[in-house]
């Protein structure tokens, strides 16, 4: 497996694992994904990478501003899908300390991420990764009628200075 960053030629099938992460229900609040231009310009443009496989894209992450503010120019917010027949492989793992290391090449000390609580492998994976859980978000938002509960995770870099 390699890492590599993220192009626009490598969107179709970063889509398409993200639209496969939207049908099991439990991945984000998103009812479908977006097109590139959007995908782009919601994203930070540093890190955004891809894993492969053999050529072929297994997974993706990347990550939002939590805020326009400057005081939380050092926050974002992480995005991880894996491609159906690659779960389970610790391709999740992989990728998503490939994007800690890169987000802390950038400069941002804290990572964050909002999981719905069924979601026990992206749970899993978080907190392998020093992730912890910090709160509780009851009611966050209505998905399919229903009301759906998130845990916030954040992690701290213990590579840039927090003093």
């Amino acid at each position: 497996m390699t890492i590599g960053p993220v192009t626009e030629e490598h969107w179709p099938s970063i889509r398409k694992i993200y639209e496969d992460g939207i049908l099991t229900g439990h991945a984000t609040f998103q009812i479908s994904a977006p097109d590139w231009k959007e995908w782009d310009l919601s994203h930070l443009k540093k890190p955004r990478l891809v894993a492969k496989e053999q050529e072929q894209i297994i997974g993706w992450a990347a990550l939002t501003p939590v805020s326009g503010r400057c005081v939380y120019a050092g926050v974002a917010e992480v995005s991880i899908y894996i491609a159906q027949h690659a779960r389970g492989k610790g391709v999740g793992k992989y990728l998503l300390q490939a994007l800690i290391d890169e987000s802390e090449k950038s400069n941002l000390w804290t990572l964050q991420a909002g999981i719905f609580r069924e979601n026990l492998a992206s749970l899993a994976i978080h907190q392998h990764c020093g992730f912890r859980i910090v709160g509780f978000r009851e009611k966050i938002g209505k998905m399919n009628n229903q009301w759906r509960d998130t845990l916030l995770l954040e992690r701290r870099s213990d590579k840039i200075g927090m003093e």
